[in-house]
C-alpha cells in the first residue's frame, strides 16, 4: 500500500513536472519587446513583418525569427537568429538590438535600412555574423563592435559607412572575415589589425582610406585575401614584407596611388592573383617566379620599365598576363603558354599594348586560344617584322559571361506548376521544381570562370550536400570589382519538390556560411533564395485517437514508473551511506582534453620532492613550487594544503572548467595531480613573477608608464574574457596584484581562480550578469563595499578590486599600509586637484593627461555604489582610448601587450611629467618635477605630499 502510493505521488509529481515545463517555453519578455522596437523603426512595406504583434516570438513562428530549441537556465527562450534577408525594409536599426543577448546570427542583409548602426550591437557577446551589406547605412563604425568577442564575419559593405576604422577591432580574435568594401571609410588601416589571429580575408577596396600600407599586416597568419582597390594611399610603397605572407591566395591593390617598385612574390607559394595595376610603381618588374597556380598578373598602368621576364612563361593555370601601359621594352616573349592545357575552354590574354617594344624574341606560333595584343609598341610599326599585323590591333578585353545549356531531347514539363527538367539527373527526363539562389563570389581568384564552372558545381554541391546534378549554374555575369554574380537552381534528389524541411536545411547552409572556403572562388555572399514551390504537407498519421492515447497513457505510466523506481535508489542509497565521506581514498579515473594528468612522482621528481629551495610562493590553497618537467618545461605547480582538498568528482568539474579558459591573459591551466591524499594543480610558470613584486620599493627594474598601462589593458582583457567569453562566465572574486603574473616580455596574465566563482546568465538587460549570493571571501583592501555587505558577488565587484590594482599601478601603494587606504589617499587627492602628486616617484617621464584619465577611470572602478562603477566592457574602451594618447605606445598594439623600444615623437601639446629618472624615461619636452621639488612647484602647492611605494 505504500509503494503505491508513492507511485501515484512520483507520477503526479513528474506529470506537474511535465506540465510547468510545457509552460515554460516562452520567450525571454525583454527580447519580445525589443523585437516589437525593432519592427517599430522599419518601414515594411510588403508586410512581411505582419504576424510580429501575434502569440510568442519562439512559440508562435515569428517570420524570419530563429530561437533555440530549449529554454536557458533563466527558464525563457531566446532568439538565435535574426535572418531579414531581401524583404525590402527600410527604416532604422533599433538600439534594442542590442537587448537580443544570445542572438547569433543577425541579418539584414540587401534591404534600404538608413541611419547609423547603434553602438548597443556591441552588447550582443554571443554574435557570431553581423550581416549588413547592400543597405543605406551612413555614420561611423561604433568601437563597441569590437569588443564582440565571438565575431566570426562582419560584412557592412555596400553602404554609406565613413570614418576611421575604430582600433577596437583588433580585439576581435575570432573574426575571420572583414568585409567593409564599397564605403566611405577614411584614415589609416589600423597596423593593430596585424594581431588578429583568426583574419583570413580583408576587404576594404573602394573607400577613402589614406596613409600607408600597415607592414604588419604580413604577420596575419592564416590571412589568404587582400582586396584594398581603389583607396589612396599616396606616395606610399607596398611593403617588400608583403612578399613573406606564405597564406596569401590574392593580393588586389589597383588604384590604390602607389609608388615605389613591384614586390617580388615568389615566396607565396599559393598566390593566385596579382593585380597592382593603375598605380605610379617604378623600376623593372622582378625575375622572381610566381606561384604555379597563378591564373591573374595584372601590372598595367605604371611606370615599370626594362623587359618582361622569362618567370612568367610557362606557369600551368595563367588566364591573364596584363602588362600594358607602362615603359617596358626589349623583345616580346613567345613562350608564355608553355606547359598550358588549353582543354575544356582555357584561353589566355597576354597584353603588351602600349610600350617600348621592339622585337620578337621568336615567330609568334600562339595556340587558337591565346590573345596576344601589341598595339601600342614600336614592333608594330617596324618594317623588319613580319606577320604581327593580327596583334597589332586595338581591341577590347571583354570578360566571357555565360548562360547553362538547355538543348535536351525531353519533352516539356507540365505548366500548372513551375517544373523544369533536371538536365543531369541520371534518371532521364525528369520534371522537378527547383530552388532559385543569386549568388555572388566577392573576391574570385579567376579572371575568367568557364574553365572553373565545373569545378564550382562540384565546390558548391558538395558543400551543400547535394549532388552534382543537383545544382546548375543558369546564368553567370562579371561585375566591377571584379566579381561574379551568378543564378543558381537548386534540384530534389530525383523528386519532383523539396520538403519543408530540407528548404530550410538548405536556407540555413547559406545564411549561416556553413559552406566551406574555397582557395579558388573566394568569399561568396547570398543575394536571394528564393524557395519557390514546395511540398508543406506532412504525412497522415495511420494510428487511431484511441491507439495514441493509449501510447500516450503508457508513456506517462513508464516515465512514473521509472522516477519512482530512481527515488527509491535514492532513498535506499541515503540510508546506506548516512556519514558519508568528503573524498574517497581512490580516485575516479577521468581523461580531460587539453591538461595533462601528472603522477605524483613525476611532479615530486621535478620539485626535488617539494624542497624549500623550489618553494615560491603561498596562498589561501597552498604552497606554490617552481618544478621542472622530464621536458625540460619549467612550471608551477600549487598544492593543496589539507583544508583545500575536495572530493575527487568536485576536484575534476574544476579542472574541466579550468581546461576550457584560453586566453592569453590568463595563466595556462598545464595539468593536474590527484592521487590519494593529494591534489596539485600544474600551471605555465610567470619567470617576472607578480605585479606586486614590480610595484614594491624593494623592486630594482620600477616600471614605467606605458608598461604598466599595458599591464592594466591585459589584466582587464583577462578578466573581460572571464566574464563574458567563458563558458560559463567567472567572476573571479580575488583580484589584486599578487594574482596579476609577467611572463618574460611583461604580459599581463590572471591567476588564481581557486576562489573563483560561476556567473549567473545575463540578466534582461544583456550586459552585466546578476549576482550570486556568497559568503564573502577575498582580500582586504581589495574587497568590493557592497560585497562584503550584502553578500552579493556580481561583475563589479571584480569591477571594485581591478580598480585598486589600478591605484597601485598609479601610486605604487600597498592597497592598505601604516593604517592609510589607497583608495581614500587617492580620492583626497584629486578632491583637491593633486592627483599628479600620488604618482609613483619611480615611474620616470608620463604624460600628464594620459596618467590623469587613467587615475579618473580607476576612481570610477572604485566607487563604492556598485551601479555608479564601468562594466568590464567600459573599462576596455577607455583604457584604449588612453592607449592611443599615449607616447611611445604609437608603434605597440594594444593587443599584444609586448613592450617595444620603438617610439613615436609625441605631440607637443601633451604636458610631459617627469616624477624621477626612472626606467624607461623618454626625452621628450617635459616638466622636471621629481617627488623631492614637489611642494616648491608653481603648478603643484603640494598640499597632498608625494607618496613613495611601501
Amino acid at each position: 500500500m505504500r509503494q503505491s502510493r508513492l507511485f501515484y505521488l512520483c507520477s503526479i509529481i513528474f506529470m506537474f513536472y511535465l506540465v510547468q515545463r510545457t509552460e515554460a517555453q516562452i520567450t525571454a519578455p525583454w527580447e519580445v519587446d525589443a523585437l516589437k522596437a525593432i519592427k517599430g523603426n522599419l518601414i515594411d512595406p510588403q508586410g512581411r513583418l505582419n504576424n510580429w504583434n501575434r502569440g510568442d516570438p519562439c512559440m508562435g513562428n515569428w517570420s524570419y525569427v530563429h530561437c533555440y530549441n530549449e529554454t536557458a537556465s533563466d527558464g525563457y527562450l531566446h532568439v538565435l537568429e535574426l535572418q531579414l534577408l531581401k524583404l525590402n525594409l527600410s527604416g532604422s536599426l533599433a538600439a534594442e538590438l542590442g537587448r537580443l543577448s544570445h542572438m547569433q546570427i543577425m541579418d539584414f542583409m540587401w534591404n534600404n535600412i538608413s541611419g547609423s548602426i547603434p553602438k548597443e550591437v556591441g552588447n550582443i557577446t554571443s554574435l557570431k555574423l553581423l550581416l549588413l551589406n547592400g543597405n543605406q547605412l551612413t555614420g561611423s563604425l561604433p568601437e563597441e563592435i569590437g569588443f564582440l568577442p565571438n565575431l566570426d564575419r562582419i560584412q557592412i559593405d555596400q553602404n554609406y559607412i565613413s570614418g576611421p576604422i575604430p582600433k577596437s577591432f583588433a580585439n576581435l580574435n575570432k573574426t575571420k572575415h572583414f568585409h567593409m568594401n564599397n564605403n566611405s571609410l577614411s584614415g589609416q588601416i589600423p597596423p593593430e589589425l596585424s594581431r588578429l589571429p583568426s583574419l583570413v580575408h580583408l576587404l576594404l577596396d573602394n573607400n577613402n582610406l589614406s596613409g600607408y600600407l600597415p607592414p604588419e599586416l604580413s604577420k596575419l597568419p592564416k590571412l589568404l585575401i587582400i582586396q584594398l582597390d581603389n583607396n589612396n594611399f599616396s606616395g606610399t610603397s607596398i611593403p617588400s614584407s608583403y612578399g613573406n605572407i606564405t597564406t596569401l591566395l590574392k593580393l588586389s591593390l589597383r588604384n590604390c596611388s602607389l609608388e615605389g617598385p613591384v614586390p617580388d612574390v615568389s615566396g607565396i607559394p599559393q598566390l593566385g592573383y596579382l593585380d597592382l595595376s593603375w598605380n605610379q610603381l617604378r623600376g623593372s618588374i622582378p625575375s622572381g617566379r610566381p606561384a604555379s597556380n597563378i591564373t591573374t598578373i595584372d601590372l598595367s598602368h605604371n611606370l615599370l620599365n626594362g623587359s618582361i621576364p622569362g618567370s612568367f612563361s610557362g606557369l600551368p593555370n595563367l588566364q591573364r598576363l596584363s602588362l600594358d601601359n607602362n615603359n617596358l621594352d626589349g623583345s616580346v616573349p613567345s613562350d608564355v603558354w608553355r606547359n598550358i592545357d588549353f582543354s575544356g575552354n582555357r584561353s589566355l590574354i597576354l597584353d603588351f599594348q602600349n610600350n617600348s617594344l621592339t622585337n620578337l624574341s621568336n615567330p609568334l606560333s600562339p595556340p587558337a586560344n591565346v590573345t596576344i595584343l601589341l598595339s601600342g609598341n614600336p614592333i608594330c610599326t617596324s618594317p623588319n617584322q613580319l606577320n604581327i599585323t593580327q596583334y597589332c590591333q586595338s581591341v577590347p578585353v571583354i570578360v566571357p559571361d555565360g548562360s547553362a545549356s538547355n538543348a535536351t531531347v525531353c519533352p516539356p514539363c507540365s505548366t500548372d506548376l513551375p517544373f523544369e527538367n533536371i538536365l543531369m539527373s541520371p534518371i532521364r527526363c525528369i520534371c522537378a521544381i527547383p530552388l532559385y539562389v543569386d549568388y555572388r563570389l566577392k573576391s574570385p581568384g579567376f579572371w575568367d570562370f568557364v574553365p572553373y564552372e565545373g569545378q564550382f558545381q562540384q565546390y558548391l554541391s558538395s558543400g551543400l550536400s547535394l549532388s552534382s546534378y543537383q545544382l546548375e549554374v543558369s546564368q553567370f555575369m562579371w561585375e566591377e570589382g571584379p566579381r561574379v554574380k551568378m543564378n543558381l537552381k537548386l534540384f530534389p534528389n530525383n523528386t519532383a519538390y523539396f520538403n519543408k524541411s530540407e528548404v530550410l536545411r538548405l536556407r540555413g547552409m547559406f545564411t549561416g556560411w556553413l559552406i566551406p572556403d574555397s582557395d579558388i572562388f573566394g568569399p561568396y555572399e547570398l543575394l536571394n533564395f528564393n524557395p519557390g514551390w514546395y511540398n508543406n504537407y506532412r504525412a497522415k498519421s495511420s494510428l487511431s485517437t484511441g491507439a495514441i492515447v493509449g501510447i500516450v497513457m503508457a508513456a506517462f505510466a513508464a516515465a512514473a514508473f521509472l522516477s519512482s523506481l530512481i527515488t527509491l535508489i535514492i532513498l535506499r542509497r541515503r540510508s546506506r551511506y548516512s556519514s558519508s565521506k568528503r573524498r574517497s581514498a581512490k580516485r575516479i579515473p577521468m581523461k580531460i582534453d587539453g591538461v595533462k594528468d601528472f603522477s605524483f612522482q613525476e611532479l615530486s621528481h621535478g620539485t626535488n620532492d617539494f624542497s624549500d629551495s623550489a618553494l615560491i610562493g603561498q596562498g589561501g590553497y597552498g604552497k606554490v613550487y617552481r618544478g621542472i618537467l622530464s621536458d625540460g618545461t619549467i612550471v608551477a605547480i600549487k598544492r593543496a594544503q589539507q583544508g583545500s582538498l575536495q572530493g575527487s568528482k568536485e576536484f575534476f568539474t574544476e579542472i574541466e572548467l579550468l581546461s576550457r579558459l584560453h586566453h592569453r591573459n590568463l595563466v595556462s591551466l598545464l595539468g593536474y595531480c590527484d592521487e590519494e591524499d593529494e591534489q596539485m594543480l600544474v600551471y605555465e610558470f610567470m619567470p617576472n613573477g607578480t605585479l606586486r613584486d614590480h610595484l614594491s620599493a624593494r623592486s630594482k627594474e620600477p616600471l614605467n608608464f606605458p608598461t604598466r598601462l599595458r599591464i592594466a589593458l591585459g589584466s582587464s582583457r583577462g578578466i573581460l574574457y572571464l566574464h563574458t567569453e567563458a563558458d560559463p562566465p567567472i567572476f573571479h572574486r580575488d583580484i589584486k596584484a599578487s594574482n596579476i603574473l609577467l611572463d618574460s616580455k611583461f604580459v599581463a596574465k590572471v591567476a588564481d581562480f581557486g576562489l573563483s566563482r560561476l556567473a549567473p546568465e545575463p540578466e534582461s538587460e544583456g550586459i552585466a550578469p546578476g549576482h550570486v549570493s556568497t559568503v564573502v571571501k577575498g582580500t582586504p583592501g581589495y574587497l568590493d563595499p557592497e560585497y562584503f555587505l550584502t553578500h552579493k558577488l556580481t561583475d563589479k565587484s571584480d569591477v571594485y578590486s581591478l580598480g585598486v590594482v589600478f591605484l597601485e599601478l598609479l601610486t605604487g601603494m600597498q592597497p592598505i599600509s601604516h593604517g592609510r587606504n589607497i583608495v581614500r589617499e587617492v580620492v583626497a587627492a584629486n578632491q583637491s586637484g593633486m592627483i599628479l602628486s600620488v604618482v609613483d616617484s619611480r615611474m620616470g617621464s608620463y604624460p600628464a593627461e594620459c596618467v590623469e584619465k587613467f587615475a579618473a577611470l580607476a576612481l570610477r572602478c572604485c566607487r563604492d555604489e556598485t551601479d555608479a562603477r564601468p562594466s568590464m566592457v567600459e573599462v576596455m574602451r577607455e583604457l584604449e582610448k588612453i592607449w592611443q594618447m599615449t607616447p611611445d605606445t604609437g608603434s605597440m598594439s594594444s593587443l599584444s601587450l609586448e613592450p617595444s623600444n620603438t617610439a613615436t615623437p609625441s605631440s607637443g601639446s601633451r604636458m610631459m611629467v617627469s616624477s624621477s629618472s626612472g626606467v624607461g624615461n623618454d626625452d621628450h619636452h617635459h616638466y622636471n618635477m621629481s617627488s623631492s621639488d614637489v611642494s616648491g612647484s608653481n603648478l603643484l602647492s603640494g598640499v597632498v605630499p608625494s607618496i613613495n611605494p611601501r
